[in-house]
């Protein structure tokens, strides 16, 4: 599974650097590096949708707040 975060302008005033390092980290404490795969792009062009993380073609709003949810809803429970 591929998660990408989008590391552009808006989304890192929106925090994107803290939902990457908290998706690293629940990554890491879950041992499934060999299943998850992180990456970060520039603009996915949803600035209005905030953090925007894609897991595929599918597009999620994810905030420092919301990180843990997202990750054990759409990525632990998918594996």
């Amino acid at each position: 599974m591929k998660l990408t975060v989008c590391i552009g302008s808006a989304c890192h005033v929106k925090g994107s650097r803290q939902v990457l390092e908290l998706l690293q980290a629940m990554i890491a404490e879950h041992g499934v590096e060999k299943q998850v795969e992180l990456a970060g792009t520039f603009c996915t062009g949803n600035c209005q949708k905030g953090v925007c993380v894609t897991i595929g073609d599918t597009l999620h709003s994810v905030n420092p707040d919301n990180c843990k949810e997202f990750f054990e809803t759409e990525v632990l429970a998918k594996l």
